[in-house]
Formats: structure tokens, sequence, C-alpha cells
């Protein structure tokens, strides 16, 4: 947690309200979210109980398990699930752009020009905390294995063909969300913390209830009372106000109400079972009834708190590179759709080496892209640079007019006095960036006068190719300027080798020759 966040966290507490951490929204919100609050069986996360899912506030849709134990009930509720869930996650994938490229050729080496395909727009899934992405990627992995009766050999319990593509789509959203900065699954806990800082722990902010008590506190009531009343208020049958529900269940919950009607419901199906004349005609369908009605009730508060946020974040303006990084969700969502479409296998369990190290250097350069346009985005991002000495801002004391003489034609070096109030890790040699230039503008440290709070730079770039550096380049003396002593543009990863051309050490195919007994048997 950064000092800028410390502070926040004490200043709300000493308010009672949410205080702000950003002036901008730092994540992309599409115009039709799909809000989906899913539930889960108790001690066991895997098994779904329910969910609550719908487009539009006024008119969600809850489909359940009223027997989680049962295969065949599970699988329905899966197939209602997958055919509820995938025309929204489909219905992206008709409108695109035509992207001019060029990919070298692996024989000759040469670049060809090509047209891709690119999705106009991505779907956009919107949870209530972090439990609940990962109750999602639990699905996924349980249902994209799952074989159907289009299976050469299906095996006594086939699913229903829609029930595997929707565990591939779960996967890739839950996978695409480990990325740093992506907006297509988002958990509503998450993206309220990073806006806005309460007076509680991070552990706390899960319950979404309690973390939205703290920017809206009832007449009287600090944050804090709000919250823990969010978190602990019951009706007068003992039961929850607001039940946490993603994915968890409150205990009371499940041994009052929850048990009794499954095992009604269990009591029913035995008896329908049982032959004509055992049972009440309709007392299954009455019994599904009441636990729909016991469900809507858990999952309604939090259905509610989910967009509730939602308006919340819409109120901020959104920052100035959302659109580069929600491209980078489309061209996500475009691959995966094209790899459906191929008839590409299912995501594999493990990743071999290869696969695992490209998606670790994707997110490490994904979670530096993202700090870097958090802070040219937002003043309170750049505000947590200055505190750690990251960056400095400062006003431009003197512009002294310089050149480097060593090559043919020279060059403007200008040297720039500057002075701040900052304490940056300034070292004499040390790279800087300046922020705000008209061209990306790199410089060196020349001198540093800590007690003075100077700070002398010589400019390397950014002002033109001419003898004299062209107008606009240079600031002029007074005026305020930002300089960044990290890379703006976060530098690429080293390449890494193809699967086949790994040795069977790190998951690559063994060689005809030798394989790894022969090995092996040769040092011993």
């Amino acid at each position: 947690m950064s000092l800028l966040s410390t502070l926040a966290r004490l200043e709300a507490v000493r308010s009672g309200r949410a205080e702000p951490l950003a002036t901008v929204r730092h994540r992309h919100l599409s115009e039709r979210p799909m809000v989906l609050v899913p539930l889960a069986t108790a001690a066991e996360d895997g098994a779904p109980l329910a969910v609550l899912l719908g487009t539009d506030r006024e008119a969600p849709r809850l489909h359940l398990v009223p027997q989680p134990l049962n295969r065949e009930l599970r699988t329905e509720f899966l197939a209602a699930f997958a055919d509820d869930l995938l025309p929204y996650l489909e219905s992206f994938a008709e409108a695109v752009e035509l992207i001019e490229g060029s990919e070298k050729d692996p024989v000759t080496g040469e670049k060809t020009p090509v047209t891709r395909e690119l999705c106009a727009d991505a779907p956009q899934l919107l949870v209530p905390n972090a439990g609940a992405v990962r109750h999602l990627a639990l699905i996924g992995r349980a249902t994209r294995f799952r074989r159907t009766a289009a299976d050469p050999d299906p095996g006594p319990h086939p699913a229903p063909a829609r029930v595997p593509l929707l565990g591939r789509w779960l996967t890739h959203l839950t996978e695409r969300a480990q990325v740093p900065g992506s907006s297509m699954l988002l958990p509503m806990t998450g993206l309220l913390a990073r806006h806005w800082a309460t007076g509680q722990s991070l552990l706390e902010d899960q319950h979404l209830a309690a973390q939205l008590a703290w920017h809206h506190p009832p007449a009287g009531l600090t944050g804090a009372q709000a919250a823990e009343l969010a978190e602990t208020a019951r009706d007068e049958q003992g039961q929850l106000l607001h039940p946490p529900a993603g994915p968890a269940t409150d205990p009371r919950f499940d041994e009052k109400l929850l048990a009794p009607a499954i095992a009604r419901f269990d009591a029913a199906l035995t008896a329908r079972r049982g032959g004509p004349g055992t049972g009440a005609p309709g007392t299954v369908e009455a019994c599904v009834e009441q636990l729909r009605a016991l469900l809507l009730g858990v999952l309604l508060p939090t259905w509610s708190d989910v967009w509730s946020g939602l308006e919340l974040l819409r109120a901020l303006p959104p920052a100035a590179h959302l659109p580069e990084r929600w491209e980078g969700d489309r061209w996500s969502y475009t691959g995966h759709r094209d790899r459906l479409a191929a008839g590409e296998p299912p995501q594999p369990r493990l990743d071999d080496a290869v696969t695992a190290a490209r998606k670790l250097a994707q997110r490490e350069r994904e979670q530096a892209r993202l700090d870097v346009q958090e802070a040219l985005d937002d003043p309170l991002a750049m505000a947590e640079r200055r505190l750690a000495g990251e960056a400095f801002a400062a006003e431009v004391v003197e512009v002294v007019l310089d050149h480097d003489t060593s090559g043919r034609t020279p060059r403007p070096r200008p040297l720039l006095v500057l002075r701040t109030a900052d304490r940056p890790h300034a070292e004499v040699g040390r790279e800087v960036h300046r922020i705000g230039a008209p061209s990306a503008q790199k410089g060196r440290i020349a001198a540093v006068e800590a007690e003075q709070g100077l700070v002398t730079v010589r400019l390397l770039s950014g002002m033109g190719r001419r003898r004299d550096p062209e107008p606009g380049t240079l600031p002029e003396p007074g005026e305020r300027v930002l300089f960044a002593l990290f890379e703006l543009t976060p530098r690429q990863s080293a390449p890494l080798p193809e699967p086949d051309d790994t040795p069977w050490t790190h998951g690559g195919p063994p060689s005809a020759v030798r394989n790894s007994t022969a090995v092996a048997e040769e040092w011993a």
C-alpha cells in the first residue's frame, strides 16, 4: 500500500466517508455490461447453487440448482446458464474492423501485408468481488472438458453441447482478468477500491455492501458504523439484511432456511419418483419456487449494490489511455473467437513452460504499462510517484543553451536549471523523461544541489533536427514542468522460443534419438 493510499484511509477514518484515490476512471465501462452475481454451495466453492444475471437492472434472471449434489440437476443448471450467457458473449463477434498490418514470412523472412479482423467491441462482466471471479474460474475448469453426445466417447453423463463452450469462455474471461488493466471481467469491490479509499482493510472491502456504506452513510452515522450495520444487521428471523452473496452464503441462512428447503425438495422428488398416487401434484414445482424466493432474497441486495457501484464509477470521467487498454481486450476477445471457430481444443489444465513464461511476461509488462498510464492520466496517481521519489515537479529557473559538437553537426543539448520542493531519487547521470512536452523528450541529470532544491537536467532529445531547438520545445523560465525518473514506454521482454524448440526438461518434445531415459542412463 502506497503512502498516499494510507493517508487517504486515515482521512476516511477521520471524515467518516470514502476518500477519492483518483480523479478519473481507470477502467473501461461498457454501455451494456452483463452484471452477474453467482452463489456457491457452502464449503464447496466450485459447486454452483445459483446465479443472477442480466444487462437490465430492473430485469434480473435467476438460475438455480434445487439440489447441488444431483448431477443431472447441476447439468441442467449449467445448460440454462450457458443458454443465457453465451448469446451475450457471442453478440460482439460479428461487427469487426479491418486492420492493415504485415507479418514476416517464415521461409523467406520478407514482410508481407495482411489484413486482420478486430471486433469493434467486446463483452464485459461485472461481479461483486474477487471471490466471484474465482468461482467462475472453477466452473470454467469443471465444464470446458465435459464430453457431449457429439463426442466419439460421450460417457455415461454427456453434457449439452453448450456447456463445454461456456467453460471455455469463463476460463478465457477469468484468465484475462489476471492481466493488469483488463476490463472484460471486473469485480466491483476492486473497482471501487481503486478509485476510493475507505477506513477499513482490503479484506473488509470485499463485502460490497460494507464498502458502499462508506460512500453514502445514513444520516447520523459514520462510514465505519454504516459498514458494521451492513455486515451485521439482521431481520426478525435472524437473517442478514445484506448477505455477502458473492459467492458465499451466511451460515445461519444455510442452517435455518436453505437446508430445510432443499430437504423438502428431496422429499418431494422422491415421492414423485415413487409412482402415481404418491405425493401431492405440483409439490416439486412448489419446492423449487420456495427455493427461488429464498435465493432471490439473498441475491437481490448484492445485485442492487453492483448497479449502485456502477453508478458511482460512471460519474468519473474516463482516463485518456482507456481506449488503448480496451483495444487490447478487443484483440483478446477476437483471438478467442477465432480459436473457437478454428476448432482448437480447450485450454489445458496446466500451461507448458513457454506459455506460462509468456503469460507471466505479459502480465508484468501490462502492470508496468498500467502504472505509467495511470500516472500520466491522473494527478493523484502522479502524486504517489512524486511521494515515492519517482517523479518531481519543478519551476524552470534558467535555460542555458549548449551543444554537442562531437559529431559532424552540432546538436542541441540545453541545460535546464530547476527548483523543486519534491525529494526525487535524483543522482547525477540518471535518465529522466519530461511529461507534457510537445514530443517525447529525454534528459539526463547533470547536477543536484539538494540543500537549495536545485536540479540541473540536460535535455537529449525532442528538440528537432536543427542546430538550435525548434520553437516551443524548450520551457521558458518561470514555467512549471514535470519530470519522471521512470520510462514512459515499458520495454518489451526478450522473445521466448516456441514450445517445440524447448528441451524436454522444460516441457518440450524429447529428441527422437536422445530421450530423457537415454540421457539419464548416460549420466548414470
